[in-house]
C-alpha cells in the first residue's frame, strides 16, 4: 500500500486553477504507484467561509468528472476538499472518489469558532474506506482537536486515520502532539496534509505528516514545499519518499 498526502498552495477562489493543480499532482502520485492520495482541507477552492456560497459544490458536481477519471483509469483513490450542499446546507466536506466511478462524501464534524456562522456540522456523513484489508477513517481539521473523533475512528477498527487540515504555522505543534498521541494509543496509522501556502489572507503551516501505530514520525514535509510525502507499507513497515513539486 503506499499512500500520498499533497501539500498544496491554493489560490483563493480559483476553482480551475486549484483543479489543476489536483490533477497534476495526481498525476506524480500515479507514477509514484500511490494507492491514495489526499489533499489538504478545502482543497479545490482554497480554504474559505464569507465566499463559500458562490464556490460551493453539489453532491454530484460536474466538475468532479476529471477526478472521477483520474481515479478509474488509474486505480487510485482521490480525497480532496470544497464547500459542499447537500438537502440545502452547506458542509465544509471532501470527495472521496473512488476507482470504481463511486464518489462518497465526508463532512466536517467539529467546527473552529466562526465557521458555524457560514457552515453546518453533521455526523452523518462519515463513510469509511478499505485498502488492503485495512480501514480508512477520514478527519478535517478541527475534527483532530477534538478527542472523541479519533477515539470513535477506533472504535470503528480504523486502521488509518488521514486528516485534511488548514493549520497555521502557529498551531501545527498542536497538531502534531495530538496526531501523534492518537496513533500511540489507538494503535492507529496517521497521515496528516496541510497547505504550504496562504489561504484566507492567513499563513498555513505545512509540515504534512505521517506517524505510525507506535506514534512514530515516519516522514514530513516543511513548512514551505509543495509537493508529495508518500508513504509505503510493506510487511508493517512503513517506509517513505518526500516528492518537492
Amino acid at each position: 500500500m503506499i499512500l500520498a498526502a499533497a501539500q498544496t498552495k491554493p489560490k483563493r477562489g480559483n476553482i480551475d486553477s486549484n483543479l489543476l493543480d489536483h490533477y497534476r499532482l495526481i498525476e506524480l502520485a500515479v507514477t509514484k504507484n500511490a494507492d491514495l492520495i489526499v489533499f489538504p482541507e478545502l482543497s479545490i477552492t482554497g480554504y474559505e467561509r464569507e465566499n463559500a456560497i458562490e464556490l460551493t459544490f453539489s453532491e454530484n458536481d460536474s466538475r468532479l468528472n476529471h477526478l472521477k477519471k483520474l481515479a478509474v483509469e488509474n486505480k487510485i483513490v482521490i480525497v480532496a476538499g470544497a464547500p459542499i450542499k447537500i438537502k440545502d446546507q452547506l458542509f465544509i466536506g471532501e470527495f472521496i472518489i473512488s476507482p470504481d466511478d463511486s464518489v462518497s462524501i465526508y463532512t466536517k464534524q467539529f467546527l473552529h469558532e466562526g465557521e458555524d456562522v457560514y457552515y453546518q456540522s453533521s455526523f452523518d456523513y462519515n463513510p469509511t474506506i478499505e485498502l488492503e484489508n485495512k480501514k480508512i477513517s477520514f478527519a478535517i481539521c478541527a475534527d483532530i482537536d477534538n478527542p472523541l473523533h479519533p477515539k470513535k475512528a477506533s472504535e470503528n477498527k480504523t486502521a488509518i486515520y488521514i486528516a485534511s487540515i488548514f493549520f497555521s504555522p502557529n498551531g501545527i505543534p498542536g497538531a502534531y502532539k495530538a496526531l501523534q498521541n492518537y496513533a500511540s494509543t489507538y494503535d492507529m496509522n496517521v497521515l496528516m496534509s496541510n497547505f504550504s501556502g496562504e489561504s484566507w489572507g492567513s499563513p498555513s503551516g505545512g509540515k504534512s505528516a505521517f506517524w505510525n501505530n507506535k506514534g512514530e514520525l515516519i516522514a514530513q514535509m516543511n513548512d514551505s514545499d509543495s509537493g508529495l510525502l508518500l508513504v509505503q507499507n510493506h510487511n508493517d513497515i512503513w517506509t517513505s519518499e518526500i516528492v518537492i513539486d
